[in-house]
């Protein structure tokens, strides 16, 4: 029995797809960059059925492709052309299995969506901060695997830092169970950090227990108007300092990136009357009143324009005006496409460095290519940029976009001279496997393919992926 019947056998007839046309929506990443190739997709329902059909690809030498809700950016839940691999489908995985409200914890399957999981800690009165554009599809394993991170990284942190324990299948079929859920636990290696942000390369992510927080009572929003970057990140301690660190969105967002969402997304209006280079859009949220909490948001958004800090400000008078405010950030990425080719980055740099990042890779690629226009925007609070560089007007797409490779180095180099990262919050996946060689030194690519041999001798697990 060759390897996909042994797979049909194990998983029964609701537990895969062969059809070319039922399995092309999981071989097709969202953007459109990467198509992918596979003999069949797989979806097992529980991990014992996930533990079977790695020992029987490992047994065969057969590679696997983990996927959750497949809204990754940088290829690696893809099974390319050449891989020869199986893509395994968590989705059938959905099942929130416990909610301790004493230790704070929910256990739950890898095919949970981030919504659904939000949606179950809001009905037991707590929270679960990962928000992230795709929260719909997105699920858990995918969050783990990818180590995601949105909006409300400087408040809660990344999906690092709210897995307290994780089940694993090994690539050689054994099931390794980690779901503890002890925030304290000093009995030797963390061996779950090795699976998040390990991108499906050294094991599949079947269930997790992950932490809850508080449900805040209350929660202000305010757009502010800025001079400059500089400016920007000043603001930042002024405001953790003011709030008591209540701060839970600081988001900057460029003129030029407001003007495109104002052209192309209907109802999309101006927050304020006069045009300013750069805007700032903050969240707090507290365990206090709304009128106490507003009273602290605008006490403090006081003391920073007596520094200059701020030029202009609007906090919003209701969930409506809020959510006004937050979607000319969140549109921001979408709109892009509609003003032609954007070649872009995820990248990170020290928040004391932002300023300069943003001004010298600016000049950087004005150089190069006059007209280019850059959109720098993102979650600058944790340090995080989108640096995103939207083609000149009327410049060919197609021909902009081949010099994708060109601009990347150019951001990245002045990215790396800053002790930054290029992949903040995305991850490597196919798209940045090679050119992340670029930056790492060899000590440390050596010791990621080490942890790789050693866990995935075979090399079966989504293969060419991360290293």
């Amino acid at each position: 029995m060759n390897t996909p019947d042994r797979i049909r056998a194990i998983v029964g007839p609701a537990g895969f797809i062969d059809v070319p046309a039922d399995m092309a929506p999981y071989l097709r990443e969202h953007r459109g960059l990467y198509q992918g190739k596979t003999a069949l997709v797989v979806k097992p329902a529980s991990t014992a059925q996930v533990a079977e059909v790695v020992t029987a690809c490992a047994q065969d030498g057969v590679a696997i492709v983990p996927q959750g809700g497949n809204t990754g950016l940088v290829g690696g839940q893809i099974p390319f052309p050449g891989d020869n691999a199986i893509l395994l489908n968590l989705s059938r995985m959905n099942r929130i299995q416990n909610i301790d409200l004493l230790n704070d914890t929910v256990t739950l399957e890898a095919g949970v969506t981030l919504a659904t999981l939000q949606s179950a800690a809001q009905d037991a009165g707590r929270l679960f901060p990962l928000h992230l554009a795709s929260q719909g599809s997105a699920q858990v394993g995918g969050a783990i695997s990818t180590n995601a991170g949105g909006n409300a990284v400087l408040r809660y942190g990344m999906m690092r830092e709210l897995v307290l324990g994780i089940e694993a299948v090994l690539p050689d079929g054994q099931i390794w169970n980690g779901l503890r859920g002890l925030r304290k636990d000093n009995t030797g290696y963390d061996l779950k950090q090795l699976f998040i942000g390990g991108e499906g390369t050294l094991g599949i992510v079947t269930r997790a227990v992950v932490k809850l927080f508080p449900a805040p009572r209350s929660m202000e929003t305010a757009m502010v108007s800025v001079p400059g970057v500089a400016e920007a990140t000043a603001l930042l301690p002024l405001l953790r300092a003011a709030t008591g660190d209540q701060l839970t969105g600081f988001e900057l967002v460029p003129r030029i990136g407001l003007e495109f969402v104002l052209k192309h997304i209907p109802g999309a209006r101006d927050p304020m009357a006069a045009q300013h280079p750069w805007y700032v859009l903050i969240e707090i949220s507290s365990g206090y009143e709304s009128s106490i909490t507003r009273a602290m948001l605008e006490t403090a958004l006081t003391a920073a324009a007596d520094k200059g800090l701020i030029s202009d400000a609007v906090v919003a008078k209701s969930m409506t005006q809020a959510k006004a405010l937050w979607a000319l950030r969140e549109n921001l990425s979408d709109v892009q496409k509609l003003e032609g080719g954007s070649i872009k980055h995820d990248v990170a740099v020290p928040i004391s460095a932002i300023a300069e990042f943003i001004a010298r890779a600016s000049a950087a690629v004005t150089a190069v290519l006059p007209g280019i226009r850059p959109v720098p925007f993102g979650h600058i609070g944790d340090g995080n940029v989108h640096f995103n560089l939207s083609q000149p007007v009327g410049m060919d797409t197609a021909q902009y976009l081949a010099r994708w490779d060109e601009f990347n180095n150019i951001v990245h180099d002045i990215v790396a001279d800053m002790d930054g990262s290029i992949s903040a919050e995305h991850g490597l996946g196919r798209m940045k496997r090679d050119e992340i060689t670029r930056y790492k030194s060899a000590i440390e690519m050596n010791l990621m393919r080490t942890v790789k041999r050693a866990l995935d001798p075979k090399g079966i697990m989504n293969p060419g992926k991360l290293v």
